[in-house]
């Protein structure tokens, strides 16, 4: 297939814009044999550069249980760095090391994505082993608001689903639109699959960082539930009777949700009068509020509406 010069011109410039930000993780965790002998166990993964101040952004799965985390610019220069925040849910950590040359990216806005337009990954796997800077691969956003379960049982949801390829040593590298600003954090891929995988939205990570940097956790109040965005394709395959919401597709045992008496197929419209859309709105509707606040959830049921009052609960680590 030909490609347009300009459009191949577009993405080299995206690309370019991009990959300087764009660094090697490597870790070191010690792991217990059989016998209860340590040892360790190193690991790579990728990271972009956010700030100014050196902070990282990578995935949790990375660095967790890592003594030592090493970062290998572009240019090929090693730095020791520090772990100061990490999220299992959002699979979002932050390191931070001293280093003044290495831009800062450009982060976009996942919010306005669309399914078809163009999505690069990049990622450092190899560090200084190997001469050439980071990888890049190419493909679409195939899909917005997916959720995955993992085999130990925990949910990430509202993820980008791409196609371009995403290898286990570009974890925690960047998904960048086609002016090189940042849409997503690569995070997860099926490997029974073939050419799928997933990104962390950008304006997700944007929420938490502050925390991260801050207190080196996220403390959320928490629902206990798992759910997706409605959208207009979803209310006419599963007749819902409104394309906006909240759909709850899993509540959590003894979380607030349950002991609310929400069920699962419930659609959740607002939260103390404030309408909501998505679970990007949702999440914004109870962040700011404080752990054991009641607050009342206007739920659609079938045909009906009601308001559910629940007590929030922290967020589970």
């Amino acid at each position: 297939m030909h490609i347009p010069s300009e459009f191949e011109s577009k993405i080299v410039e995206a690309v370019s814009k991009a990959s300087r930000s764009v660094l090697n993780i490597s870790t070191v965790q010690l792991v217990r044999d059989h016998f209860f002998n340590l040892y360790p166990v190193s690991g790579i993964g990728s990271g972009v550069v956010v700030d100014g101040s050196g902070h990282i952004i990578t995935n949790h799965h990375v660095v967790v249980g890592s003594k030592v985390v090493v970062a290998t610019t572009y240019s090929g220069e090693r730095y020791g760095g520090q772990v100061i925040g990490s999220d299992p849910s959002t699979d979002i950590a932050v390191v931070q090391i001293q280093v003044g040359d290495v831009p800062p990216a450009e982060l976009g806005d996942s919010d306005s994505l669309k399914v078809g337009q163009l999505a690069i990954a990049i990622g450092n796997p190899f560090g200084f082993l190997l001469t050439g800077g980071p990888t890049v691969t190419i493909g679409v956003v195939s899909a917005l608001n997916r959720y995955i379960r993992l085999e130990d049982g925990r949910v990430y949801e509202n993820l980008i689903q791409t196609d371009a390829a995403i290898n286990p040593g570009n974890s925690g590298g960047p998904l960048i639109d086609s002016s090189g600003k940042v849409i997503g954090i690569n995070t997860a891929m099926i490997s029974q699959a073939q050419g799928i995988g997933f990104a962390v939205p950008v304006n997700t990570v944007k929420m938490i960082l502050e925390d991260l940097i801050r207190f080196g956790r996220i403390v959320r109040p928490w629902l206990g539930i798992v759910g997706m965005d409605v959208t207009k394709e979803a209310a006419r395959y599963y007749g819902l009777g409104v394309e906006e919401g909240v759909l709850v597709v899993k509540v959590v045992s003894d979380g607030p949700a349950a002991e609310a008496d929400i069920e699962e197929g419930d659609i959740i419209m607002g939260v103390d009068g404030v309408h909501v859309r998505s679970i990007r709105e949702l999440q914004a509707a109870i962040k700011g509020k404080r752990i054991g606040s009641q607050i009342e959830v206007l739920i659609r049921r079938g045909g009906f509406e009601g308001v559910a009052k629940l007590k929030l609960a922290e967020a589970p680590s």
